[in-house]
Formats: C-alpha cells, sequence, structure tokens
C-alpha cells in the first residue's frame, strides 16, 4: 500500500503498528514520529542512519525514537520485524512501560543517549531475536483480526520488548527501583508545555528539591540532564510539526520553545543529524514511497 511514515495516518488511532517483512531492495532513508523497534532477522544488508553505513547482524534489535531516521541498503532475504508504538500512547495508555527499568532503559533512555541521534543499535540473543519476530508475526495478525483484540495486542506487544529486554543479556540490567517522583512529576510537567522557558532551578523548586540533586536523579534515571530531556523532547515535537505541516521552520522552533533560528537548526541537527530543512525534505519525500512496512520497508 502506499503508506507514510506519520503517525496520524498510519496508526489510525489505534497504539501499535507491527509486520514482519523479507527484504530484497534498498529502502530509502526516512523519518519517523512515532517510536520503532525493528528486529533484524536471517539475511543480509546494510543499515544507515546519522552516524554512516553499518552492517546488519542477526539478533540486532534497533529503536528509533520520534525525530529519528535510517534506511537500508544492499538488501538480500532480509528479514526485519517492526514493532512500532504510538508517541502519544506512549504518553497516555502505554505510559506505564516508563515505570519498568528494563523497558525504560530500551525504549526512552538509550535512544537518547550523547550522540544517538534518536537511533539504538543494540544486539541481542538470536534465538531471543527469533522468537521476537514470531511474537511480531502474531501482533501483525492481532492487529489486523476482523475483531478487535485490544487485551492481546497489548500482551503481545509486552512480551516482544520483554523478549528483547531479556535478550540483552543480564550485564545490561541493574536492580534500580521505579522512577522517582520528582522525576515523574518533572517531566510530566516538561511534556506538558515544552515550549515554556523553563530554567533548573524553577523545575527544581517546583520539587522541593536543590538544582544539582534533581540533576543527579535525571541522569540515574532518564540518561540526560533536565534541560537535556527538554532539549530532546523539543525536536520530538519539531520533528512532528516539520513532517505534518507547511509552517516555516522558523516557526517551527519558536512553536517548541527555540525562538532563535540559527540557535534551532544548530540544536535540532545536535539531537537528530539532520538540519530542519533536510528532515522534512526527507519526511516528505518518504511520504510518496510505496512501502511494504511502517519501517519503510518495500518487499518487492
Amino acid at each position: 500500500m502506499p503508506a507514510t511514515l506519520h503517525e496520524h495516518v498510519l496508526f489510525a488511532g489505534g497504539p501499535v503498528l507491527a509486520g514482519v517483512h523479507h527484504l530484497n531492495s534498498d529502502v530509502e532513508p526516512h523519518a519517523h514520529d512515532f517510536v520503532e523497534i525493528a528486529v533484524i532477522g536471517t539475511g543480509c544488508g546494510r543499515h544507515v542512519t546519522s552516524r554512516g553505513e553499518q552492517p546488519l547482524r542477526r539478533g540486532q534489535a534497533i529503536v528509533l525514537r520520534p525525530g529519528a531516521w535510517h534506511g537500508f541498503r544492499d538488501c538480500i532475504d532480509l528479514t526485519v520485524a517492526n514493532c512500532c508504538l504510538s508517541a502519544q500512547a506512549l504518553r497516555a495508555e502505554l505510559a506505564a512501560l516508563y515505570d519498568i527499568p528494563m523497558l525504560r532503559r530500551m525504549l526512552w533512555t538509550d535512544p537518547v543517549a550523547s550522540g544517538m541521534h534518536g537511533v539504538a543499535v543494540t544486539a541481542v540473543d538470536p534465538a531471543a531475536a527469533e522468537e521476537a519476530i514470531a511474537e511480531i508475526g502474531l501482533l501483525e495478525r492481532d492487529l489486523t483480526a476482523d475483531q478487535a483484540r485490544p487485551g492481546r495486542v497489548l500482551g503481545r506487544l509486552v512480551t516482544v520488548v520483554g523478549i528483547l529486554a531479556d535478550g540483552r543479556g543480564p550485564e545490561r540490567e541493574t536492580a534500580e527501583p521505579a522512577i522517582h517522583p520528582a522525576v515523574a512529576a518533572t517531566i510530566a510537567r516538561l511534556e506538558a508545555a515544552p515550549a515554556h522557558p523553563w530554567r533548573l532551578d524553577d523545575l527544581a523548586g517546583a520539587v522541593n528539591l536543590d538544582p544539582a540533586h534533581l540533576g543527579r536523579l535525571f541522569r540515574r534515571y532518564v540518561g540526560l540532564t533536565p534541560l537535556g530531556f527538554l532539549a530532546r523532547l523539543r525536536a520530538e515535537r519539531a520533528a512532528t510539526l516539520l513532517a505534518h505541516s507547511t509552517m516555516p521552520a522558523a516557526r517551527v522552533g519558536a512553536a517548541v520553545g527555540w525562538d532563535d533560528p540559527t540557535y534551532f537548526a544548530r540544536r535540532f541537527r545536535t539531537l537528530v543529524g539532520l538540519t530542519p530543512t533536510e528532515y522534512r525534505r526527507r519526511s516528505r519525500s518518504a511520504a510518496h514511497m510505496q512501502l511494504g512496512a511502517p519501517a519503510g520497508a518495500r518487499t518487492e
């Protein structure tokens, strides 16, 4: 079908999208305004991101935050299973996933670490990858069933991300309590008004903490400082506006809290790996591609 990579078109109001695809052609670099998990199975190919090209290997799990972009090249019988999560749902009905440390690390923290540009690539046990691919196939079946199966869909989604989190090995996980209430409250405040000119002192005062202590808590639970998290949040919101609207780039920057167009362009490129203009161009060109997968994968 002629698909786009825009959440409001692809998800049709639902929280999840899934599919298993077998690629024998290139997939041009394309942008996302939702979270994607791509699990690599058998076959070969190369992964294209803002950090260059890397060969794909069986057992890799690729997680992309909103605003990230990627593509595939030189695909030969490459199996890619996609599980996509609505960014809106992750702030609503799927928000509880953030409270599970291993899932928070995989879906939120790792992709936004310094230099990642919203893309995290990790290796999982090949057996776990194959199990996840099979579950994604069942998830796709449940999503396309004649009768809605919201319970099964949610259960399979949690199973998929749980398999991948476990498959990364025990060395990746440490005993970690649920997110600190002050961090959760601050995140909610930032997400509610990302364009507000927040200062660390104001954020810390709102939760009755010393600014330095709030910063340490954020680095522990989120992997970023509070203002670093805000910058990533603004970049994700800007990516959505660039993809979905005709608003001039300078106005997009102002709408998310970066009033200076030059500063906006610099920060967006640092966080996403593309200038706002280039991001919009790739997003618009992707909307005209004939795709067979949410990840932009074509199967012909």
